[in-house]
């Protein structure tokens, strides 16, 4: 197959695809048989109709043009293929020559996104700083605290509700005097400052002692549904007890209930040796995005609007799905943020834009460096898939061929091992020393305005 291709304007080919005999041949022959199989003709069992007779009941025009729609988009993807293009939409098809004996010869012109030719000076050295891993007392003193919490007890206590107190409560809901009974509990052990079941609960409970009733209107929370949030609701409650939080006290003892350690001090050392390693792949990850972002900020390319709409709207659409999941509108989600759709889509667009970059520098550097991605790499992404969504690797491999993501996968590993090249060779230093050399570039700055 041959493919001649021209830039009619920027950002679209015109591929001028030309298909041998033999293989255009093959392929007519192909739907021949497919509409052998499909059509009932007196005198003739499916699959064993002539030629001369399918073109005479059906037409041969009928029959090329299932032809071309069913050869067409595969001849199409060979071309871009062997021609390393990226097609954006579907391609405008224009037949030039079609007929049998002679090759089959077409135009494809289509939008494709731009490509970087970059050279090995253009990513490798990118400058970049590194946040220190340091672990801090206080960091450590802050999971110290969640571990005592976790090993926390309740006991009754002799006093007035305060905030972080657990009471036993009846709660009676009600709605235009109908019972709630999504918001009414018998002996539930609530959790005052929680806001579970509204505001109000928090500041009414505050002050009282068992025994006491409260009766009250407030709303529900958006988590109760549209039915139950919308307009007030009256609610009774009764105290029954208050439990406050004992927190366990931090020694030896402590260590050994938390812990598989004897003492507080060995603890410590083994959350601060946790700490440092959760911290070392935190400061990798930022200095992958950080090498990343700098080459962007290099990058001066052109993007196609259609391009660029289409990432706009998809990170518009995966924002709605998931304020869905939240079980709230889009609108409701934004406007709890103090946004408007004015602002998600100007917001959407500028990231949009960085991420089509960032493709772009990613591809280009695969490009360079000839960068290939493995069956065994694929393989391993595969059972990582498998095992996120717990199915079986084959099942998931199947899926994915079907649907065609194996492309989408592998160009996935492909920019991530360009990544993984250009941060190891990036000049990276400690983000402490980069912050002694600002102030000797700013007195430079002000010595010669």
């Amino acid at each position: 197959m041959q493919t001649t291709v021209e830039t009619p304007e920027k950002h679209t080919v015109k591929l001028t695809i030309e298909v041998p005999v033999d293989e255009f041949s093959k392929d007519l022959d192909r739907t021949y048989r497919s509409i052998s199989n499909q059509v009932k003709i007196p005198g003739f069992r499916k699959g064993k109709v002539p030629k001369p007779i399918i073109d005479a009941q059906v037409g041969k025009e009928a029959v090329l043009d299932e032809f071309v729609q069913s050869s067409v988009p595969g001849y199409f993807r060979k071309a871009v293929s062997e021609e390393e293009l990226a097609p954006i939409g579907e391609p405008e098809i224009d037949l030039e020559q079609l007929e049998p004996g002679k090759p089959f010869v077409f135009t494809a012109t289509v939008e494709v996104r731009p490509r970087l030719n970059l050279e090995e000076t253009d990513y490798k050295g990118v400058k970049v700083a590194r946040p220190a891993p340091d672990v801090t007392e206080e960091e450590i003193d802050e999971w110290v605290e969640r571990l005592r919490q976790r090993f926390a007890e309740l006991e009754p206590v002799e006093r007035a509700v305060q905030e972080g107190d657990f009471v036993t409560v009846n709660i009676s809901a009600r709605k235009a005097g109908e019972p709630v009974e999504a918001a009414s509990r018998e002996d539930y052990l609530y959790a005052v400052g929680s806001g579970e079941f509204g505001e109000q609960l928090d500041t009414q409970l505050s002050g009282t002692k068992p025994g006491d009733i409260l009766s009250y209107h407030d709303t529900l929370p958006e988590r109760f549904g549209d039915d139950l949030t919308d307009g007030s609701t009256s609610f009774q409650v009764l105290v029954k007890d208050v439990k406050g939080v004992r927190l366990p006290d931090v020694d030896d003892e402590f260590a050994k209930t938390a812990s598989e350690f004897d003492t507080y001090q060995e603890l410590r050392d083994d959350l601060r040796a946790r700490l440092k390693e959760l911290k070392e792949r935190e400061t990798l990850a930022v200095v992958r995005d950080r090498v990343l972002d700098a080459m962007v900020d290099t990058v001066d390319v052109e993007l196609p609007e259609s391009l660029i709409d289409d990432e706009t709207n998809h990170r518009i659409s995966h924002a709605r799905e998931r304020a869905d999941r939240m079980g709230v509108g889009l609108e409701q989600m934004l406007e709890a943020q103090g946004w408007d759709e004015d602002r998600l889509r100007k917001d959407s667009r500028a990231h949009a834009v960085r991420a089509i970059k960032a493709d772009l520098v990613l591809e280009g550097i695969a490009r360079t460096e000839e960068i290939e991605v493995t069956a065994e790499e694929i393989g391993a992404e595969i059972q990582v898939l498998a095992q996120a969504y717990g199915r079986e690797p084959k099942e998931v491999a199947k899926s994915l061929e079907r649907s065609g993501q194996v492309v989408t996968l592998a160009g996935d590993i492909i920019r991530s091992k360009a990544l993984d090249l250009m941060v190891e060779h990036a000049d990276i230093e400690d983000e402490a020393v980069t912050a002694k050399a600002e102030p000797a570039a700013d007195d430079t700055k002000e010595q010669n305005p």
